[in-house]
């Protein structure tokens, strides 16, 4: 029986397909170990969190990438050209792995055209939220909206493949223009004082940002040489309608995405305090009139 064994042993080490295996998991452990090293020493460095992040994910991909094809090149040794490789392996699961490829393709549009970055708030078909990963299959993002108001987050964690970068529609809040227009709707009595109403507004609103109005300037002037962007006013304006129940003054003014409701509730606070002081000034609300046409109706 030991004989036997020993007779087995040099061509079991010989066979290529034994060596092969021993070669893959050699290459594999060694990116594997590097991978970690280069890790602990970006966790280790000096960067902000965000480039932090960046760069892991930067290491992760490209050790895979370059294991991937180092093993392959291993099993596949009569395959020279990178193209012919990679095109005889694709053809082999296109249909199998027909979303799975899908994701792979968005993952490399998000990589190099970059429709968005982590830490972006974006909606994508139904979903909105702020982009906290970014995977080589799907996407993560902190949900907004749904249930909470305001565009404040709602703490539930949304996976998107990226597939669906190519099938839905997608809008980013913060590329090229960091911010969006807000509108607070005040409504005042018909009795009141609006044009009184309206000035207190404008004084609010255009004395509300505070050194917002530079960052905007440059924001403009960067996302101008990307984007068609016609002269934009970015100043704040306070618009004047008539509704059934009053006048309706909407305050219209530029904010940060993240920040629309805290400006919301700052604006509305000083609002109600200077109307407070105001005797010729309310607001609206929906109420019942009675017009006696004898003592209210014109003189004829």
């Amino acid at each position: 029986m030991i004989q036997k064994l020993q007779n087995l042993m040099p061509s079991f080490a010989n066979s290529p397909i034994l060596l092969k295996g021993i070669k893959s998991v050699i290459i594999i452990f060694i990116f594997w170990i590097l991978t970690k090293i280069l890790h602990k020493i970006i966790k280790n460095s000096s960067m902000e969190n965000a480039s932090k992040f960046r760069w892991k994910k930067i290491v992760t991909y490209s050790s895979v990438l370059i294991t991937f094809f180092l093993v392959g090149r291993i099993w596949y040794e009569g395959v020279q050209a990178l193209a012919t490789f990679f095109g005889l392996f694709s053809a082999g699961l296109a249909i199998a792995l027909k979303e799975l490829i899908a994701n792979i393709a968005g993952w490399l549009f998000i990589l190099f055209r970059k429709p968005f970055i982590v830490t972006d708030r974006i909606q994508i078909g139904d979903f909105a939220g702020d982009v906290i990963d970014q995977d080589i299959f799907q996407f993560t993002i902190l949900e907004i909206r749904n249930w909470v108001d305001a565009d404040q987050t709602t703490g539930r964690i949304i996976h998107i493949p990226n597939g669906k970068i190519f099938t839905q529609n997608l809008v980013n809040y913060t590329q090229g223009f960091n911010y969006i227009w807000n509108e607070i709707g005040v409504l005042i009595t018909f009795e009141s004082n609006w044009k009184k109403a309206k000035t207190i507004l404008n004084k609010i609103v255009n004395n509300f940002p505070d050194k917002i109005s530079k960052q905007i300037q440059n924001q403009i002037k960067k996302a101008s040489e990307k984007f068609l962007l016609n002269n934009i006013d970015l100043s704040p304006q306070v618009y004047t309608d008539v509704k059934d129940s009053g006048v309706l003054l909407t305050v219209r003014y530029l904010c940060e995405p993240n920040k629309r409701r805290k400006t919301a509730q700052d604006i509305w606070e000083a609002i109600l305090t200077e109307f407070a002081k105001a005797d010729d000034i309310d607001l609206a609300y929906p109420t019942y009139r009675v017009f006696n046409n004898r003592f209210e109706g014109k003189v004829k």
